[in-house]
């Protein structure tokens, strides 16, 4: 199977929990068990898996902040952006999710999230089952 999830963003750096969206796609497949591989088809966005807990997604935005400042990047002469670019290459653009009765094998503090680092924009993230 696969969908195509849309997602909305509001800020110009935001993590947005889509845990929930994910598992309501696999519950609606009706595939037992397998691995489902999530993508983001943009340069500026990233997927992490990490915990859903204010203060933390607060740190991971200003660890975001840090690792990779405003600078003279050269890219930016082209569109001002060149800082989302790098940020997403630390992060990744994809994911690789085990599940197992319809449901996600997340631990208990697991959420996913799609990072948005150069918004706000319409993203669209490419999910697809691969059965076992």
């Amino acid at each position: 199977m696969r969908e195509i999830l849309k997602v909305k963003t509001r800020k110009k750096t935001e993590l947005l929990d889509i845990t929930k969206k994910v598992g309501d796609l696999l519950s609606g497949w009706g595939i037992n068990e397998g691995v489902l591989v999530l993508y983001t088809k943009h340069t500026t966005t990233a997927l992490i898996i990490n915990e859903n807990e204010g203060g933390l997604v607060a740190d991971m935005e200003e660890m975001l902040r840090k690792l990779v400042p405003p600078a003279d990047y050269r890219h930016d002469r082209i569109d001002n952006n060149a800082a989302s670019h790098l940020r997403s290459i630390l992060l990744g653009q994809h994911l690789v999710i085990p599940f197992s009765d319809d449901r996600l094998e997340l631990g208990r503090w697991q959420s996913i999230f799609f990072v948005e680092l150069d918004g706000p924009r319409t993203r669209e993230i490419i999910i697809r089952s691969i059965r076992d």
